[in-house]
């Protein structure tokens, strides 16, 4: 691929992004300046989104391919298994990648840095993030928080490389930097279910914080963009919008075993029907009421297993006893339900999923987000109207 094929790439994406509106033009001289191929490693995994799977790109073997994702809106893992994995082939789940540009630059938008702040990000990642940080505010007033030390000392390597020597440091990024702080701004790379109060603590009144986060309940969170108070004792603040992150370590959960909720048969649960359809339940992946549904069924993990010949089951697990349920959509019939143990998860399912239809069925951005050091709530609309989870 030559010079000016590498740019057309670069430029074709940069003008889809401001068409969508996900690049500001405040961000745009950043994109232009920051290539994120500077970051990436000659071995990668770009997610092919005809294939729906992740494939092994080498730039020493196939440097146009390489290049081609490099400048593409498309998710790249860097790292499988926490650096276990070897080899080409992808490994069992990912744990470190360069997050879709749109992505990237929406959150920075969120952010709204000025002149003269300091920043902290949380999940260096590949140092691509970071770089573009320091590329608006001097590498001198950011500071990124890594907690795999391969992967800090891969992204530092490439910041000091690229002319942006950003303070990379190892450690769990649930605990801030004290060190750094007071913050202007706060920035996490990586899905959270609980946002640490240390954080609202490393911030100046008024400070900024930006994260993902989202509920058990599924994989579909939402980015959260909270404003410090001026007394430093809360941050509240609205989401922005849906989104999908590798969770960060120190709040990753096991994954659900089946065999040790339903020891049988289904049938063995008690069964009832319901009215509402696949279609209303279900929605596309970033449809608002999995979201939503995650905030009033608490301490639950639900499961949207493969359409086979008309069917779809949707799984619940109680994740503080062996409580479960399961809802079985078919083609033209109605639902079927069966449930199990002390709670009673699709009857919880079932309230939430009305409470959302009669809210008007709200969408990401009417919700949001407090946090205090007593813990956290979510809200709709108006934060007085709040619940723990």
């Amino acid at each position: 691929m030559t010079t000016a094929e590498q740019e057309g790439g670069r430029s074709a994406l940069g003008r889809s992004l401001l068409e969508s509106k996900a690049l500001s033009s405040d961000w745009s001289p950043a994109f232009t300046a920051v290539p994120r191929s500077a970051f990436l490693p000659e071995l990668m995994w770009p997610f092919d989104m005809d294939t729906g799977s992740s494939v092994a790109v080498n730039k020493a073997a196939d440097p146009a391919a390489w290049q081609e994702y490099a400048d593409a809106n498309t998710p790249i893992v860097t790292q499988w298994d926490d650096g276990k994995h070897s080899g080409t082939e992808p490994g069992e789940d990912s744990s470190s990648s360069a997050s879709m540009p749109s992505v990237v630059f929406r959150m920075l938008r969120d952010l709204d840095v000025r002149a003269g702040n300091t920043a902290m990000e949380i999940g260096t990642g590949t140092g691509w993030n970071a770089a573009l940080l320091a590329h608006r505010l001097g590498a001198e007033n950011v500071v990124t928080v890594e907690v795999d030390e391969a992967v800090a000392a891969s992204a530092r390597a490439a910041l000091e490389r690229f002319g942006l020597p950003v303070r990379v440091v190892h450690g769990d990024g649930f605990l801030g930097y004290p060190a750094g702080a007071p913050y202007d701004r706060i920035i996490a790379t990586c899905g959270l279910r609980s946002i640490p109060f240390a954080w609202v603590q490393q911030s100046r009144p008024g400070g900024v914080i930006v994260a993902p986060w989202g509920t058990h309940y599924s994989h579909q969170d939402a980015v959260a963009r909270l404003v410090v108070s001026r007394d430093g004792e809360s941050a509240s603040g609205v989401f922005t919008g849906p989104a999908e992150f590798m969770k960060l370590r120190a709040q990753r959960r096991p994954p659900v075993v089946h065999a040790e909720y339903v020891t049988g048969s289904v049938a063995e649960g008690d069964e009832s029907a319901t009215t509402i359809s696949e279609a209303q339940f279900v929605g596309e992946k970033f449809s608002p009421q999995r979201f939503a549904l995650g905030l009033r069924v608490r301490d639950c993990r639900h499961a949207v297993a493969d359409k086979r010949d008309g069917a779809r089951p949707v799984w619940f697990y109680g994740l503080t006893d062996r409580s479960w349920a399961c809802v079985m959509f078919r083609d033209g019939d109605t639902a079927r339900v069966w449930q199990s143990g002390p709670r009673r998860l699709w009857d919880e399912a079932e309230a939430a999923y009305r409470w959302w239809e009669g809210k008007g069925k709200p969408g990401h951005e009417r919700f949001g987000l407090t946090v205090t050091a007593e813990g956290q709530t979510v809200w709709l609309d108006d934060p007085a109207e709040s619940w723990p989870v």
